[in-house]
């Protein structure tokens, strides 16, 4: 890999970079454009889910040509082990009211969509006026369809990636690229 690269990563080797920082870039604008377009009025909420989504919601709000509101929010299902114990607990709820909004929930990556379709069964009752899920990556392969599952950056390999906010145990997140980590 470049040297450049190789300094950014700690010298942790990847195994190639499959979208570097100007596909992302053009594809987060394209997201923004078909957001705008899709909703022309009412209030519009766009909704990170932490910690992933960070970097991403930065550059994606800032492609939206409309009026919105940004809040976050923190969704656990592990509890205290590393098996999903598929109940969802909120750790940080959102401050904005949700009732009558139009929402785009912001998520990093759809892997299996177990914790992602509870999220939104439990925003749902909220009664926003819709509810919408814009994913950098989604794993296609890896989950049933969702019809929430609205806006998509790009389709992801079967890997483990890593940059542009997604991590391997806190680190990575601040890559411009995203890499299959080796």
């Amino acid at each position: 890999m470049h040297s450049e690269t190789m300094r950014r990563t700690g010298g942790r080797a990847m195994k190639s970079v499959l979208f570097d920082a100007d596909t992302i870039a053009g594809r987060v604008r394209e997201l923004g454009a078909d957001i705008t377009a899709a909703y022309p009025e009412g209030d519009l909420l766009v909704l990170g889910l932490l910690k992933g989504s960070f970097i991403f919601l930065g550059d994606l709000v800032r492609q939206i040509e409309r009026p919105l509101q940004i809040d976050f929010i923190v969704a656990s299902s592990y509890g205290r082990g590393t098996i999903s114990s598929g109940q969802v607990r909120l750790l940080y709820d959102p401050e904005t009211e949700l009732a009558g909004k139009h929402i785009v929930l912001v998520e990093d990556i759809v892997d299996s969509g177990n914790t992602l379709r509870k999220l939104i069964a439990l925003l749902e009752e909220r009664r926003p006026r819709s509810l919408a899920v814009c994913a950098l990556l989604n794993k296609v392969e890896h989950h049933e369809p969702m019809t929430a599952l609205r806006f998509v950056g790009f389709e992801a390999p079967s890997a483990f990636l890593v940059g542009y906010g997604l991590d391997h145990a806190e680190d990575f997140r601040h890559l411009p690229f995203i890499a299959d980590l080796m």
